[in-house]
């Protein structure tokens, strides 16, 4: 026999999308001990009809048939059109004799539905809950009410009591006072067996309904669920991670904040794995997730480089990692989210978006001013190794803040560097690193001479010419255009002609000499604040005193397009040149 489910659906959410038009106002609440004539305030359509012993009948015992009841006076959900939804509650009697609770929480956006037999307390568990935001699916004034169908299974549908309320919890039906339903006014005759299973098979098809008018959370839950369910417990703690006890963040609150890890939800990629954008479920505080790629060769060296590092300290200019959660083969680090991005989409992607002069000097300072408290403010030296726009992120007012320390290395103050394998991006490593792999504050300098540079011109690195293939170094760039006597013209032509011409110059000199062949020639940190806040003059040389005897810097630095194979954090060449980011 094909059967085709009875439905019974409460409408929390009207299939009226619109405001009432009429006259009438708006009210929070109602309360119906059963349905006895007349009754002015219930809209009755199709074929709905009221017994005389007050029940709300919604069908008759006819195929294909339906029926609705409405309270006809808007239901005020939100104190104005924009604000958020009011706190509401219902409860009502239907007649396969269990009673329905529904609560919604205004403040914690928590719905939770509740079904129990009849005349028995509500339970105090309910049978679903989840949370949501109603503002954007309810409007201000909505109508609230019942509707029912029969299909090739004929069945009866009543509702022998109902009470509403916003802001509040609905008043308690009086159950003594609720009309009797008529299989039960015979008590000799029972409940047929039939129409036993009519009322078993409408209770399937009112949690069926239930369950589809949540079904976005219910789905949220059940995946949750399938994540959860046998979740293990974070790893156990290794001797580096003592200190930072307090900075573990669970797996499942970082699943919960990105929703799952969500490919919409990516901020950015590249061979150490994804930035994810989150909102955490307690606090609503926006975070960036770094998953670390289990294919990552260094990723178990950088996660804990990062927490070791930026972990411990604290500066503006810094971008602030907040935790980090290690569990089985997962790595991932949580870090203040930076609404604005990274440096070099601005740098880059002209003319969609750009930054004036005024926001570029901004973001040079912040950046020196990082630089300097990890070289010599800090209580160990911190050597960044990976100085690069797509690792300066820009806050809601564009400060630049400094990030990425996969690569990062302490040492203490005054102690000679070490050697360790070349590391960092290409067009911003110092050669006299290249050579040696000894890696020292002033291989930061140059990288951040390099990238010096990169803002005032808004060219990459290197950049390979379209129609001859050549290599063009910025470096090589900005010296002939400085040897000619005309360096201004090598700023970035975006800036317009609203910009300081000596800042300018100052800033492209001053990149030109950070990125020395000589790593003893270059300034500190502390000189470079020194001349970008305007306290030390620049001093007066020409590019040849910098360049020294050296005419071309590539071919003075040794680089070759086929040492690429040596750096580490780089996926390909291509990834290097056109994208700039690791």
């Amino acid at each position: 026999m094909f059967v085709k489910l009875l439905t019974i659906v409460f409408f929390f959410f009207s299939l009226l999308s619109q405001l009432l038009k009429s006259s009438s106002q708006s009210v929070n609440n109602f309360t119906y001990n059963g349905f006895h004539l007349p009754l002015t305030l219930i809209s009755i359509q199709g074929k709905a009809t009221v017994t005389p012993n007050g029940l709300l009948k919604l069908t008759h015992s006819t195929m294909y048939m339906t029926g609705h009841a409405f309270y006809n006076q808007p239901i005020r959900f939100k104190d104005s059109p924009n604000s958020t939804v009011s706190s509401f509650s219902t409860t009502f009697v239907f007649a396969i004799i269990p009673q329905v609770w529904v609560d919604y929480d205004g403040l914690t956006n928590q719905i939770d539905v509740t079904m129990a037999p009849f005349n028995h307390d509500k339970p105090i568990k309910p049978l679903v809950s989840t949370v949501r935001d109603l503002s954007s699916i309810l409007l201000q004034d909505m109508f609230v009410g019942f509707s029912a169908s029969t299909g090739a299974v004929v069945s009866q549908h009543f509702i022998l009591g109902w009470s509403f309320q916003v802001k509040g919890k609905a008043p308690p039906l009086d159950l003594q006072t609720l009309p009797k339903l008529p299989e039960l006014q015979s008590k000799r005759k029972g409940i047929p067996p039939l129409t036993a299973f009519y009322f078993a098979v409408t209770l399937l098809a009112l949690l069926f309904f239930l369950s589809l008018l949540l079904r976005e959370f219910v789905k949220f839950i059940f995946r949750r669920k399938i994540k959860f369910v046998e979740e293990k417990e974070e790893e156990e703690l290794e001797d580096w991670e003592t200190e930072f006890t307090k900075n573990r963040v669970k797996f499942k609150d970082l699943y919960s904040a990105t929703e799952g890890f969500k490919e919409k939800d990516v901020l950015g990629s590249g061979g150490f794995g994804s930035v994810y954008k989150g909102v955490m479920p307690n606090t609503k505080k926006e975070i960036a997730v770094k998953r670390v790629s289990n294919e990552s060769k260094q990723g178990l060296k950088e996660f804990v480089s990062e927490i070791v590092t930026i972990g411990r300290m604290s500066h503006r200019n810094l971008v602030p990692l907040l935790g980090y959660c290690r569990r089985e083969k997962e790595l991932l680090l949580v870090y203040d989210y930076m609404p604005n991005g990274s440096l070099d989409k601005y740098l880059h992607n002209s003319p969609e978006v750009t930054l004036d002069w005024k926001q570029r000097i901004k973001v040079i300072k912040g950046v020196a001013s990082a630089l300097f408290y990890l070289h010599e403010d800090w209580e160990q030296v911190v050597i960044h190794r990976d100085i690069k726009s797509s690792n300066v992120l820009l806050d809601a007012e564009y400060n630049g803040r400094l990030g990425d320390f996969g690569l990062a290395r302490l040492c203490g103050h005054g102690t000679d560097p070490q050697t360790s394998h070349v590391a960092g991006t290409w067009g911003y490593l110092a050669p006299d690193h290249m050579r040696t792999g000894k890696t020292t504050t002033a291989t930061d300098v140059f990288s951040f001479g390099v990238l010096l540079l990169e803002v005032a011109c808004g060219r990459r690195p290197i950049e390979v010419h379209k129609k001859s293939g050549e290599t063009v170094l910025l470096v090589d760039w900005v010296f002939g255009f400085w040897s000619e006597g005309n360096i201004l013209d090598a700023k970035d032509p975006n800036l317009g002609i609203e910009f300081d011409q000596r800042e300018v110059e100052m800033v492209l000199k001053l990149g030109f000499w950070c990125s020395h062949f000589n790593p003893e020639a270059r300034p500190t940190m502390r000189q470079v604040l020194h001349y970008l806040s305007g306290d030390s003059m620049l001093p007066d040389f020409s590019p040849l005193d910098l360049r020294g005897s050296e005419m071309m810097l590539g071919t003075h630095h040794g680089l070759s397009m086929t040492g690429i194979g040596m750096f580490t954090g780089e996926s390909s060449m291509v990834d290097s040149v056109l994208s700039g980011g690791r």
